[in-house]
């Protein structure tokens, strides 16, 4: 039987959440856009469990790159990924 994680509280939830923006950051930068907002999206949800006083504790820069920076890219206003952007008759043939 496979362990159920249990819940994170007080500052081991205020380190995941870092560490899943760092992450999301790491794909931003590797242009890994799939990858970046799949985690951004998982920072962002633990992020709007913290409270005031944990967040705070968040550095600014991660902050500000989880709120606004990103959001300028993935937030609700643009268009959804649709997977390969290469239609059937765009391939080239090898």
């Amino acid at each position: 039987m496979a362990k159920t994680p249990s819940p994170l509280d007080g500052n081991e939830l205020v380190k995941e959440v870092c560490r899943r923006i760092r992450a999301a950051r790491r794909y931003w930068d590797a242009h890994n856009n799939a990858a970046c907002r799949g985690e951004r999206e998982k920072a962002l949800a633990l992020y709007n469990t913290l409270t005031q006083a944990q967040k705070d504790q968040i550095p600014q820069t991660l902050r500000v790159w989880l709120r606004y920076r990103s959001e300028k890219y993935f937030g609700d206003h643009q268009t959804p990924p649709k997977g390969n952007r290469r239609s059937a008759k765009g391939k080239k043939a090898r």
